[in-house]
């Protein structure tokens, strides 16, 4: 019998303490910290890699070499069979790299990790380890998606230490593992999904795809407010972390990535949610701006950069007279505190006032904005909601404001402008050094604006 003790570990971090407190001291979180069991042994999780690799032909952990030397000629990324997919993940699945896939009961994880399977399986060898459902389901849904799995391996497993077994034995290019709440390694006498049993199975799993070149994904619980469950460190030992996020149109699921050790970061990938399974999108912005043909006053066009590429949304605010002492501020899909600058930045240098208005601003599509280029488009809706002056629907705009009243510059500002003009877009509004110099625009009218009280000519 393995020596066990009782510690008390911090899930949003993975602290450590030898007794219960409220307040985790390293990460400053209330009500996270309770109690485990854990093995006195050292590093339960890293025995278990090494047990499974023991045996492993293609081991490539041991010895020290020059970097100079490294071979590079193998391929180190492999096609998901999803371009979106490929896009999110930097270029395509890195041999060797753990990818931990998050999101809310139904988004669709399980049904686009096995859509994955099916086409890789044409080309390249896979494993496919399931431990919250048995073999008939997963098979039932691959039929009822009409999928070739006629390569596909699969297993149902809830032990690192028999999965890194059988993938030593497999030999498979694609290890997928559903999910890594219910798995458990031995040694270890937590229940499963708790902060000891976590951390050490992503661990064991980590270890095994760096030194036996596998790549890994983890499917991943969230809790209530979105976040991946389990200790931070979970996080922080994948090499990339992405989330299957549901929007208010059940058609749509957004696949976003928070972390990529090979890719840009804030990446983000469309797909829709079909009888047949997740289609790709290959036009965002077409389903982001389904605008109606009559524009109502506080709706405008905005052109965010997500990742690598430029991203067309509405943008809606409304403006109204408080009812209230205190006049609300909300924003969905924005920063509500760069609402509230944006507002003291108007009333200082564009002399409009909102201090009495209730104000509420809305991304539509669900889509959550963190570029500062919204700051134009922002502003210009709110004076059309305050002025009940609609903007005609072929203008856009983007653009970063100062605190002093300047509109700044933004990156990609060339590469916005030539993705308006393909939408249709005929009226673009920019800030003055992002504004193309040769005056050619075929038909295109393109308004530099320099500080916000040009805003005000715009109408």
């Amino acid at each position: 019998m393995a020596k066990t003790k009782s510690i008390y570990v911090c899930s949003a971090c993975g602290a450590k303490y030898s007794r219960w407190q409220g307040i985790c001291y390293e990460c400053g979180e209330a009500g996270t910290i309770s109690e485990t069991l854990v093995d006195t042994a050292p590093n339960a999780g890293a025995k278990a890699a090494a047990r499974a690799l023991s045996g492993f032909a293609g081991a490539t952990g041991s010895g020290i070499y020059n970097l100079s030397n490294v071979d590079l000629t193998k391929k180190t990324r492999l096609s998901s069979g999803f371009s979106e997919f490929d896009r999110v993940l930097g270029g395509g699945i890195v041999c060797g790299a753990v990818v931990l896939i998050g999101g809310n009961p139904g988004a669709g994880k399980s049904t686009l990790l096995l859509q994955t399977v099916a086409k890789l399986s044409e080309n390249h060898k896979v494993l496919y380890v399931t431990g919250e459902e048995s073999l008939q389901q997963v098979a039932l849904r691959a039929s009822r998606l009409h999928l070739n799995t006629a390569n596909v391996r699969i297993a149902a497993e809830t032990s690192i230490d028999n999965i890194c077994a059988m993938a030593t034995a497999e030999k498979p290019e694609v290890l997928i593992v559903d999910s890594i709440q219910v798995m458990h390694v031995t040694g270890i006498e937590s229940a499963p999904g708790s902060v000891s049993q976590v951390r050490e199975s992503a661990g064991a799993l980590t270890q095994f795809a760096k030194r036996s070149g596998v790549s890994v994904f983890m499917v991943g619980h969230v809790t209530k407010d979105g976040t991946l469950a389990g200790p931070k460190i979970l996080e922080h030992c994948v090499d990339c972390s992405v989330i299957l996020e549901a929007g208010n149109d059940v058609r749509y699921r957004t696949l976003r990535c928070q972390k990529n050790r090979f890719g840009a970061v804030n990446e983000i990938g469309v797909f829709s949610m079909t009888d047949q399974g997740l289609k790709e999108v290959k036009n965002p912005s077409a389903i982001f701006l389904n605008r109606q043909e009559t524009v109502a006053p506080g709706s405008l066009a905005m052109v965010t950069w997500e990742g690598t590429r430029p991203l067309l949304v509405e943008l809606q605010a409304l403006v109204d007279i408080s009812l209230f002492s205190n006049p609300r501020r909300l924003s969905l899909g924005t920063d509500q505190n760069r609402l509230s600058m944006l507002l003291s930045v108007l009333h200082r240098h564009a002399d409009f006032s909102l201090g009495d208005q209730d104000v509420f601003v809305n991304v539509v599509g669900g889509v959550k904005v963190e570029d500062t280029s919204s700051d134009v488009p922002l502003c210009l809706a709110l004076m059309s909601s305050f002025r009940n002056s609609p903007i005609d629907k072929g203008t856009i705009a983007f653009g970063e404001v100062g605190l002093t009243g300047e509109i700044r510059p933004v990156a990609y500002g060339q590469e916005r402008i030539g993705e308006a003009i393909k939408q249709g877009f005929r009226r673009l509004i920019v800030p003055y050094d992002n504004a193309p110099r040769s005056k050619s625009n075929n038909g295109v009218q393109i308004i530099p604006v320099r500080r916000v009280t040009d805003l005000i000519n715009v109408f």
